[in-house]
């Protein structure tokens, strides 16, 4: 299991437009990654559209968002395109992002189990350290929450460097 303090696993999958998205490619930076279960699905649309709300914010920290699913890329073209998401959406349909960051778990919906993505969040700071991990996150107060922990990192950082 990813745990906070841990080096945050090594990826490279497609986002939305084709694109080879790895971690490396945001290093000096914080990163965002929020897994999700599907595209377009109430839960999963409600907290997408929160942090839609809140990207300006989320940007002004310097802080890149990056959803991950295990939907493909034309289904995130989709999304992204209905809900006007400023942001990237990774394809990670051999689920190697959702196993690695141990996110693919078995699940229950009326009785019935079955494998799927646990709604999880991981802030990584630019040296690729996990500083912050949301588990069973609740969608519609989640964008905030994000926000929150940046903003409490950050500081928590700028004090380390005054001493």
């Amino acid at each position: 299991m990813v745990e906070e303090g841990d080096r945050a696993p090594a990826f490279a999958v497609n986002d939305q437009t084709g694109k080879k998205v790895s971690l490396t490619d945001f290093k000096g930076k914080i990163v965002v990654i929020y897994f999700y279960p599907k595209d377009d699905t109430p839960g999963c649309t409600v907290e997408a559209c929160s942090l839609r709300d809140s990207f300006t914010s989320v940007k002004k920290t310097g802080a890149t968002v990056l959803g991950v699913s295990c939907d493909n890329e034309k289904s995130h073209r989709k999304f992204i395109e209905k809900y006007s998401l400023p942001f990237a959406l990774l394809a990670d349909t051999d689920k190697s992002v959702a196993n690695a960051y141990d996110v693919w778990k078995e699940k229950s919906f009326y009785g019935k189990t079955f494998m799927g993505v646990a709604r999880t969040t991981f802030i990584i700071d630019g040296k690729g350290i996990v500083k912050k991990v949301f588990r069973n996150v609740k969608p519609e107060d989640h964008a905030q929450e994000i926000l929150d922990a940046i903003k409490k990192m950050k500081k928590t950082k700028g004090k380390g460097n005054k001493r």
